[in-house]
This record gives structure tokens, sequence and C-alpha cells, in this order.
């Protein structure tokens, strides 16, 4: 009996620390991330491979047809300019000079084409009045036919000289195309973005096929689209008028809502890069007050479908139709759910959850799994 008890009495303690070795030793609950199934809006969209650009619709890369020495710059960066507005002139002092040649050879043949056209006037009522004559037998056959051939040749006269005056015109016209050609205007109201030359450089036109930096950069901002890559998968999709939302790293935090203008007819082959389609959408309201520039970087969102109100949960959550529920036990269960449209970030349930259920997102930790003991960080 004592040994037993002297055994027992050994045996107990061991027995205790063992216990609570393993009762230390066991692991606690695994820690997950979790979200809350809800009630909100999923949108069904695409999105751009790559960043997407603020493009101005009209932007002109101006540069004077001929070469020459920069004479006049009448505009600075950043100045607003009329449809037509001259914004630089090369040195043109003898176009000018055949210009003004040439308008008073005009001013010249019109006198001329006037003293022969008077002539001609006096030559053919004398020539009517000796044909009268003639018939009341008052005047000669001879002096007759003189006088009516003096009017038909001071006639020829008269319009070769009002000829002449359309020639001096003609001449006139080609000094002032010359003279246009040594000018450089706006082709529309905007606004100067860089200019490249001073007064005194000489600029040059661009050789066939090597661009050259351009005389003027003029850019009309009161109309702006983004211009964005999207894949080749997801382009088939899209259609001119579809929703879309526009965010902008000079923004962050703001996006802008637009609509698609245009789905570019050709597909992008670019090296080492994924093929993809350019599409072009408009924003529809800019706030009073915001500056949008050319250049920009922006992302494009495009909106295909759109849910109000309805279940949703994170994206990430879904792993092959399935989900882990937190339930309130603590313990990880795996549920099957169907699903409605989604993007990246959220999407659409039709069955299998409830408005509050708790879903793991972290799903790719280790030992996340059905069964398991885990709590909510």
């Amino acid at each position: 009996m004592r040994k037993g008890f002297k055994r027992l009495l050994w045996i107990a303690p061991v027995v205790a620390l063992v216990f609570v070795f393993l009762l230390l030793s066991r692991p606690g609950p695994l820690m997950v991330a979790v979200a809350e199934v809800e009630r909100s809006d999923v949108r069904s969209s695409v999105a751009n491979t790559r960043a997407g650009t603020v493009v101005a619709c009209r932007r002109a890369m101006l540069a004077p047809q001929i070469g020459g020495q920069i004479a006049g710059l009448y505009v600075t960066e950043g100045d607003a300019v009329e449809q037509g507005q001259l914004l630089l002139e090369l040195w043109n002092d003898d176009r000018k000079a055949e210009l003004l040649l040439a308008e008073r050879s005009i001013t010249a043949s019109r006198v001329q084409a006037e003293e022969a056209c008077t002539i001609a006037a006096t030559a053919d009522k004398e020539g009517k009045r000796l044909t009268r004559l003639l018939s009341q037998g008052l005047a000669s056959q001879e002096d007759t036919e003189a006088a009516v051939g003096r009017a038909d040749a001071t006639e020829a006269g008269c319009r070769a000289a009002r000829a002449l005056v359309s020639v001096s015109a003609a001449t006139r016209d080609i000094a002032l195309a010359s003279l246009a050609r040594t000018r450089l205007s706006a082709p529309f109201a905007g606004t100067i973005a860089k200019i490249n030359g001073e007064v005194g450089e000489y600029v040059t036109p661009s050789p066939v096929g090597i661009p050259t930096p351009p005389a003027v950069d003029l850019v009309d901002n009161s109309c702006l689209y983004i211009s964005a890559p999207i894949d080749e998968v997801d382009a088939p999709a899209i259609r001119v008028g579809m929703p879309a939302r526009i965010t902008m790293d000079a923004f962050p935090g703001q996006f802008f809502t637009g609509h698609v203008r245009r789905v570019a007819p050709y597909v992008l082959d670019r090296e080492k890069q994924a093929r993809t389609v350019e599409v072009e959408a408009e924003i529809d309201t800019i706030p009073a007050g915001q500056v949008l520039l050319p250049g920009y970087s922006a992302d494009l969102e495009i909106v295909l479908a759109e849910r109000k109100a309805t279940l949703r949960i994170p994206t990430q959550a879904i792993g092959d139709g399935r989900v882990l529920i937190l339930g309130d036990d603590g313990v990880l269960q795996e549920r099957s759910i169907s699903t409605g449209i989604g993007n990246w970030e959220y999407t659409e349930i039709l069955a299998g959850l409830e408005a509050g259920e708790r879903v793991v997102i972290s799903v790719d930790r280790a030992g996340v799994v059905a069964g398991a003991v885990a709590e909510a960080e």
C-alpha cells in the first residue's frame, strides 16, 4: 500500500507537468483578415493595362513652310490666341517689296485700262455717228469704214488692258501666297504650349522622315479626352457611349465621370507587351476651377454593367466558387456561393451568403482551412 501510494505521489507531479506543457504548447487561434457581407453597389468593369493620357482634341505642332530667320515673335508660352492670329514671322522684306510692286502694277494696269476703254468708247461713238451719216448720204464710205475699224481696234485694246489688270491681280495673289509662307498663324483658338526659337534665330522645315521640334506648339484645352490601352481580351465588350470612371495621379482621391467616345478599329502589337486596343473616353463635366492639362497620366475604368444595393464581398475572398466563413464559434467554415457581376475589387453574391456574415480575405495564409480555429484581426 505504501509503495503504491509513494508511486502515485511521484507520478502525479509528472502528469501535471505534462498537462501544463501540453496546455502551454497548444497553438492559439489563427489570426485572419475578414470582411462583412454587405449591401452596396457592384460594377462589372474593365480597366487599362498601362497608364492612359489626357489628350487635347486639337493640338498642332506648327512651323513655317520655309526656312528663314525669325524677325517677329508675337506670342509667349501660355498665351491664349484666337484663330487666325499671327504668331511668328520670318524675315520677308523682299517678299513685301514684291507684293508692293504687284499692288502698284494693278493700279497702273487699271489706269491704262481706263484710258484704253475711254478711247474705245470715243471711237465707238465716232464709228456709229459716221454710220448714220453714211445712211443719209452725208459721209463717205471710206471715212465710215475707217472709223468703224478704229472703234473695233480700240475695243480690243480695252479688253486687253482689262485682261492685264487680271494678270496683275494674279501676280499680287502669288506675292501674297509667297509672303504667307513666311508667316505662322493660329489655325484654331487655343493656348501656346511651347515655343522653340527666338527672334534672330533660324528655323527650317522638317526634312522628309526626320521630325524636328515645332516652332510653336498650339493646344486647344477647351476639349480634352482620355486615351488608354485596353487589353485585347476585354476590348470586344466595350461600346461607344458606355459610362467610365476616370482617375488621375494629379488629383489623388478624386474621380471624374465620363463616357466612351471611340474604340480604335485595330489592335496595337508592340514588342514585349500585350496586344491592346486604344479606347478614348470623354469627361462629362470638369468641376469649376479644375484645370486639366494635356499629358496628365490617367486611368480609365469602363463600366460594363452595374448593380445597385446588392450583396457583395471582396473579390479576393473567392476561390473556385467557395469562401471561408468565420463563424461565431471561431471555427472556419467552407461555403459554396453563386456569384453575379464583379470586378477586381468586389463581386456580387447571388446565393450562399447573408448580410453581416464574415468572410475570410486572407485565404493565402498558412493554416487557413475549413475547420481551423481562427480569430479576426
